[in-house]
């Protein structure tokens, strides 16, 4: 299968494309020349555009998918096309059956050989998070890359739906897209006329960082009720300080840890008794998980922030 592609595969061993050539060893290119990366184009084609605004196209529906984050790896099997993944990077840990699929490293840095001798016919790569050069070499061996990162609810749905056209899940990519959809939308029609809850939403510890009303978290902040106290600074994942905090002076302040049950990161700010949310006990955890992660499970870490903010308008 070869994708609609700007990239060629030169005799000497050596990729020429949009950014430049680049070397691929001799492993992967006897692989390409194999048949396994690259083969002949035919009518029936199915086409998505991804999140880098390209235009993906395969001539049949993908049957043989690598998902090179773990943010991905949750779409793919969202989109009901879960047991087409033959490839995913660490951290891969939801549902539990990716934890039985071969590892390729890490969504920084993989092993390209490893890839490519499991033959994927779709790669999912991640806009800000895989090394370009490393996904510019697979597609110039022929192999299509699909571009995902969600940013809005919207976008999660229409990731989905996007990733079920090319396994050809739509039945089962639509009915999911479509249960996320209304469960955020009746999310945010019973929290439209909440009162208020300001909100601090610490992301990360050392350093300090935050998220801004553009960032995925600050909307489901907004979403439920929640003034984000940073949500006006220019950077999506501001860094901070703990001055900057007390001056906020939030009445909520909402941390994902480092793990599902770690709430260290609450207890720090219980040295600032005159803080507001310390004084009224709103120190709340979500699990990372749920939260952090531009996927479906995005709408129970949702209910769980909302129903945080909840209590801390009971606590007035």
């Amino acid at each position: 299968m070869r994708p609609l592609s700007v990239f060629t595969l030169a005799s000497n061993g050596r990729i020429s494309g949009a950014s430049g050539p680049a070397t691929v060893s001799s492993a992967l290119l006897g692989l390409a020349l194999s048949g396994l990366v690259v083969g002949e184009a035919h009518a029936g084609t199915r086409c998505a555009v991804d999140d880098r605004d390209r235009e993906v196209c395969l001539e049949q529906p993908a049957g043989r998918i690598a998902a090179l984050s773990p943010g991905a790896t949750e779409l793919v099997y969202a989109a009901g096309a879960g047991d087409k993944v033959v490839a995913v990077v660490a951290y891969s840990d939801y549902p539990p059956e990716a934890k039985q699929v071969q590892s390729v490293g890490s969504h920084t840095r993989m092993d390209l050989e490893t890839l490519v001798s499991l033959a994927p016919d779709l790669v999912i790569g991640w806009v800000t998070g895989n090394p370009a050069e490393q996904l510019e070499t697979l597609e110039g061996l022929g192999m299509p890359v699909f571009y995902i990162e969600p940013h809005t609810v919207e976008g999660v749905a229409s990731a989905i739906e996007r990733l079920a056209l090319l396994a050809g899940s739509e039945a089962a990519g639509d009915a999911e897209a479509a249960r996320f959809r209304e469960g955020m939308a009746e999310l945010a029609e019973r929290h439209a006329e909440t009162e208020p809850v300001s909100v601090f939403y610490q992301v990360w510890d050392e350093p300090l960082m935050t998220v801004n009303d553009e960032h995925l978290i600050g909307q489901v902040v907004t979403l439920c009720g929640g003034v984000n106290v940073f949500g006006d600074l220019s950077r999506l994942v501001p860094r901070l300080d703990d001055e900057s905090v007390l001056a906020a002076d939030p009445e909520a302040i909402i941390a994902g840890g480092m793990g599902e049950e770690n709430r260290h990161w609450l207890t720090h700010w219980e040295q600032y008794p005159g803080l507001t949310a310390v004084a009224s006990d709103n120190l709340f955890f979500v699990p990372p998980s749920l939260i952090q992660r531009p996927t479906p499970r995005l709408l129970e870490g949702s209910r769980i922030l909302c129903e945080k903010l909840e209590v801390a308008r009971a606590r007035r």
